[in-house]
């Protein structure tokens, strides 16, 4: 007699194990599955198979009895064990693959220990993340952890497949803070006006989506590490692309109103530059002057005409990856620069306009 189902699995199962518990607890034959699948019984059988065979794996056997037992046996889970959605199961599971992600993590489990820890192999130093075996398991099951050596404390590394989930799941929740922050359109219906108590928002200028130069070589870090650039630096370089750009709308629209405005018949006298303008122009050609030729070259191409770093080694005939530590060291002077500016004028900078 073929016992039916209390309730149906979590989606985040495998296909492959729940044709495993359909067939081994929900007591469905092989041949009964291939016809719902409308495929051949060998290719059930083999599937059923594999799954029986990864059950070696006692992470990997935990979780299919605890599978079995909550969906088939009608039994009661502890909260922490019952991932009722993917939702759930991958905000618990981020930590952990972020934590394995790094060089020379593990996850051990010792036997007749209630919890895993993943830890770093050579590292004393480094915090221990305590994680529920019945998580441990899930990401067994689903095969983006594996076990690398069995014994009473076994191993566990990340696979390739786990890397690209943590990957994926990173970019979704990077979206979702993006999305918050930059106010975008959402499933909610929301007024344009604002409430009347509300308090308006100072935004900031933005002339551009793409990511600068400057913007990348932050998120890299370098041995020790600390950031490859310094927030301070990357001010700098923004600031002087912050003159350079109004200096070129100075000139601009000088050449505009001197087109339209200026002929044999009129008498009127040729427009001026506003003093905003001629004081951006002067700062930008007073930072570059006082970074003199070479450091300047850099300077100008990846800090104001955003050119990439390669382009600019080309242009330069520098060799490779030398254009990075040569613009770390032209904003250094650059920010001391304007450091000096600032406090021969009396004037401090909270923002930027760009960037």
């Amino acid at each position: 007699m073929q016992r039916q189902l209390a309730q149906s699995l979590p989606e985040w199962v495998p296909a492959e194990v729940q044709r495993y518990l359909d067939h081994t607890e929900g007591g469905i034959s092989i041949r009964q599955l291939a016809r719902n699948l409308k495929c051949h019984p060998s290719t059930v059988l083999r599937q059923v198979r594999r799954v029986e065979n990864r059950r070696d794996d006692p992470l990997v056997d935990g979780a299919i009895a605890a599978l079995a037992a909550v969906h088939f046996e009608g039994k009661t889970a502890p909260s922490h064990q019952n991932f009722a959605d993917t939702v759930m199961l991958k905000t618990a599971a981020l930590e952990v693959l972020a934590r394995l992600c790094q060089s020379g993590a593990v996850l051990a489990v010792a036997d007749g220990m209630e919890k895993a820890v993943v830890v770093k192999e050579g590292d004393a130093a480094m915090t221990r993340l305590p994680v529920d075996q019945a998580l441990a398991g899930n990401l067994a099951l689903l095969g983006w952890i594996s076990c690398t050596r069995p014994g009473r404390l076994r191993r566990y590394h990340i696979t390739s497949a786990g890397r690209t989930v943590y990957s994926r799941l990173m970019a979704e929740r990077e979206n979702q803070a993006r999305a918050k922050l930059e106010g975008g359109f959402s499933e909610a219906q929301r007024g344009f006006l604002a409430a009347p108590g509300d308090k308006a928002k100072e935004r900031r200028a933005r002339y551009g989506q793409a990511e600068t130069p400057l913007d990348m070589l932050a998120r890299l870090q370098d041995k020790t590490g600390e950031p490859f650039l310094d927030r301070t630096l990357v001010e700098a370089g923004k600031r002087l692309r912050e003159d350079f750009e109004l200096a070129q709308i100075g000139d601009h629209l000088e050449q505009s109103r001197a087109y339209f405005s200026a002929s044999e018949n009129c008498n009127r006298a040729l427009p001026k530059q506003s003093p905003a303008s001629v004081a951006a122009k002067k700062r930008a050609a007073d930072a570059l002057a006082a970074l003199g030729s070479g450091l300047n070259d850099i300077a100008l191409r990846c800090c104001c005409h955003l050119e990439g770093l390669e382009a600019a080694e080309r242009q330069l005939g520098w060799s490779a990856r030398s254009g990075k530590i040569v613009l770390r060291i032209a904003l250094s002077q650059l920010k001391a620069f304007y450091e000096d500016l600032d406090e021969r004028l009396g004037v401090a900078r909270s923002n930027q306009l760009i960037g």
